[in-house]
Parts: C-alpha cells; sequence; structure tokens
C-alpha cells in the first residue's frame, strides 16, 4: 500500500502499530479456545490487524473501519493443522492480502455488519466458545500488547526456543559429545508436545515444528539457523540417527512455554541435564539490535542472496525518518 501512495516511516510505523495492538487483542479475547480448536489465530487474527494498519494508511471513517472489520470478518480463517505445511504460509499471507482488501473494498463503499466482532454470530463467538471481548478494550491506549511481544530467534515455532537454547548450551560444554548420545529426554509446557512431538519428519518444513529434529541439530551442530531446519538437514544422517534417539516429549503443567528441561545419557555413562529458564526472545531476555541484525543478515543471505542485506537493514533502522518508505522496496528486489 506504502508503494502506491507517499507514506512516511512515521505514518507507516503508527499504522503497523495500531495493527500488531489490534491483532493481539482480538487474539487475547479468544484464548486459549479458539487455537486449542485448531483455529491458527496468526491468520484468524492477523487479516483484523492488517485491515486496521491498512485502514490507518488509507485514511478511513469510523464507519469504513467498521465495514473493513466486517470484511475482514468474512474472510478469516486458517487451520492449525497446515502446520508443518507449505500452506500455513498461505494461511500467513492470505490474512495479510486479505486484510488490506478488506480496507480497500471498505474505501469502495462495500459495507459490513454493525458488529462483525461482538455480534451473535459475530467473530467471536462463532470461533470461540468462551471469548472475552472486554480484553479488546481493556486500557486501549495505555496498556501496550506490542510491548509484550517478542522477536523468534530461531526459524522454527516458538515453543522450540528454550529446546534449542537449551541443547546449545549443552553443545558448547567441553566434555559433552553428541557422538555418544543414547537417550535424550525433553520436559516442557503442554503445548511443546501438542505442537512439536513430531519425531519422523520428512520435509524441512516438518522440522520447524519439530521438538525433535531441533533437539538434534542443536545438539549434533550447535546452530539453529534457516540451513538446519531445511530438506538437506532432516534427510542428514547423522541427524536422523541423533533424533531418533529423542525420547516423546513429556510436559509439566507449572512450564511456562519460555522454559524447558532436557536430559542427555550417553554411552560412556555420562549424564547431562540442563535447563532454560527464560528463552531467548522471551521478555525476560528479548534478542539485542545487534542479535536481530545478525538473523536479519543471515536470513536474507539465505534466501534472498542477491539483495544487498546491509543497506536495506540500515534503512530499516532508520524507518521512522525516512520520508517515501516505497522507496525502501527497492533495496528489497535483487539487483538484476
Amino acid at each position: 500500500l506504502a508503494e502506491l501512495r507517499p507514506v512516511s516511516g512515521t505514518e507507516l510505523l503508527h499504522a503497523f502499530v495500531l495493527g500488531v495492538e489490534v491483532t493481539c487483542r482480538i487474539g487475547n479475547a479468544i484464548s486459549p479456545g479458539h487455537y486449542n480448536r485448531g483455529w491458527h489465530i496468526t491468520s484468524t487474527c492477523g487479516i483484523f490487524g492488517a485491515a486496521v494498519a491498512a485502514a490507518k494508511l488509507l485514511d478511513l471513517t469510523e464507519e469504513e473501519i467498521l465495514w473493513a472489520f466486517g470484511n475482514a470478518s468474512a474472510q478469516a480463517s486458517g487451520l492449525v493443522e497446515t502446520l508443518g505445511f507449505m500452506a500455513k504460509s498461505v494461511g500467513v499471507g492470505t490474512a495479510a492480502r486479505g486484510g488490506l482488501l478488506a480496507a480497500l473494498m471498505a474505501k469502495g463503499g462495500v459495507e459490513g455488519p454493525p458488529m462483525p466482532l461482538e455480534g451473535p454470530r459475530g467473530f467471536l463467538k462463532v470461533l470461540c466458545h468462551a471469548p472475552k471481548p472486554e480484553l479488546i478494550e481493556r486500557e486501549l491506549g495505555s496498556d501496550w500488547e506490542n510491548l509484550r511481544n517478542m522477536f523468534k530467534p530461531y526459524p522454527c515455532g516458538v515453543v522450540l526456543n528454550p529446546v534449542i537454547d537449551a541443547c546449545l548450551d549443552l553443545h558448547r560444554k567441553p566434555d559433552f559429545s553428541a557422538d555418544l548420545v543414547s537417550d535424550i529426554t525433553v520436559r516442557g509446557c503442554p503445548l511443546l508436545k501438542a505442537r512439536a512431538d513430531r519425531p519422523d519428519v520428512t520435509t524441512g518444513r516438518e522440522a520447524q515444528v519439530s521438538a525433535q529434529h531441533a533437539v538434534a541439530v542443536a545438539l549434533l551442530r550447535g546452530t539453529a539457523g534457516a540451513a538446519d531446519f531445511s530438506d538437506a538437514a532432516v534427510n542428514d544422517p547423522d541427524v536422523k540417527a541423533l533424533r531418533a534417539k529423542v525420547r516423546p516429549i513429556e510436559t509439566d503443567e507449572a512450564i511456562p512455554v519460555e522454559a524447558a528441561y532436557v536430559s542427555v545419557r550417553c554411552s560412556d555413562g555420562a549424564h547431562f541435564e540442563v535447563r532454560e529458564l527464560a528463552a531467548t526472545g522471551s521478555p525476560a531476555r528479548p534478542m539485542t539490535d545487534a542479535a536481530l541484525r545478525d538473523k536479519f543478515a543471515a536470513l536474507a543471505e539465505y534466501g534472498s542472496p542477491a539483495i544487498d542485506a546491509g543497506a536495506l537493514a540500515d534503512s530499516l533502522w532508520a524507518l521512522r525518518d525516512v520520508s517515501d518508505v516505497g522507496s525502501i522496496m527497492a533495496l528489497a528486489r535483487p539487483k538484476a
């Protein structure tokens, strides 16, 4: 949208913040039942955030913003069943596209229902058995969900962050050798088992939501980057052998999502116990700006090596002061 009309960095950031805030607040209003039921909350709620951000940049009226919500509600979808497959990205991308479309349609006069969220057959009640609509408005404008958000350090499911941290710590121990590992036990929150207890993965996509694979690559390679969650990594004989030594995930209701415990027994009799109580990227241990830039550079090198990632990063760090953010997109296109 910012490429179609002049938008300053400040305007874009304002719209983005509002979009994230709306996404998170609607998500809070239908959690945890919505996600537990099998709805992919990134997609189902993300479309409303995208609609709000676009509505802000389009300077829609209050009525038009309501229509945009209605247009978004008509498209909201996404299933947890798609996690581990390329279709997951279809849901996420569709939410972004659908939100933009919802706002553009509203600007063009496409009307929506008066209560698209809280209506008797609105989004909240249809997609959640016990919604809490009051959480959407509570302390709106003074208490920011944005500040509770986090960045993921690794290109995989967020529930794997503490598991990977613990395994990377163990890999760095001078007396540890992955070649001697005979048995691995992982204990974490219930969501870890529900989403990532996947020992028999065959593709990189599946590996992104497999605790067994994450443990294997972290212990064996001491890395957890994009290449470690690729088809090649999944089919690496050494990774496959170590992955097979990870027992089914154990859970404990008292363990938060940002914590995990890993126990490793070795053929020489050695026994290692490692724990991670605050995963990298969690509110208690946020990623630094330097770490974010390093991750950005690594992912750009892996997926778009033809672009100048350094120049693009410099522009993004200075986004607030850019007069026309559409010009930044030129830096994200591979050079001829």
